[in-house]
């Protein structure tokens, strides 16, 4: 699990123009997503069957469904830009939400891969801001609040 996390991780640092998502230091675009039937048969393989094609390893059909959905990661991401969080956090924030969707997606949820994994997303990058929220107000004793007539620095344990 950790060698494509780390896979993902080095492919989530990107830079954005107009038209196009690159990788950063590269002129690589963003796969597109995947067409109905791959995505189709990407899901049979990731669940242990194997339909009448070719038959393809349950960890290629997972690194396809990861970097083919990286866009969505990337547009539910760009949502949060606001938040004072840099983008490039919030995609691999997001990127986690989006491997979560794909080792608990199911056919019989009713609704396709990208639906289930926006709301995944969606879900782990609202933890996240939760989760800060609940150290945001958190002080150290130990940090300066100012200076004396000497010029010494006083901590709030002073």
């Amino acid at each position: 699990m950790f060698s494509l996390f780390e896979l993902v991780w080095k492919r989530i640092r990107l830079f954005f123009t107009d038209d196009e998502v690159f990788y950063i230091g590269g002129a690589d675009v963003l796969p597109p997503p995947l067409e109905r039937e791959q995505e189709n048969r990407c899901l049979i393989a990731l669940s242990g069957l194997h339909g009448d094609s070719e038959p393809m390893t349950r960890e290629d059909a997972r690194k396809q469904l990861i970097e083919h959905n990286l866009r969505l990661v990337v547009y539910l991401a760009r949502k949060f830009e606001n938040t004072g969080i840099c983008v490039e956090d919030l995609i691999s924030i997001g990127t986690i939400g989006l491997i979560k969707a794909v080792e608990t997606y199911k056919e019989d949820y009713g609704s396709r891969l990208a639906t289930y994994a926006a709301r995944c997303i969606d879900n782990e990058l609202l933890m996240h801001f939760r989760a800060k929220k609940k150290t945001s107000k958190e002080v150290s004793l130990y940090e300066p609040i100012g200076t004396d007539k000497e010029g010494n620095q006083i901590q709030l344990l002073d």
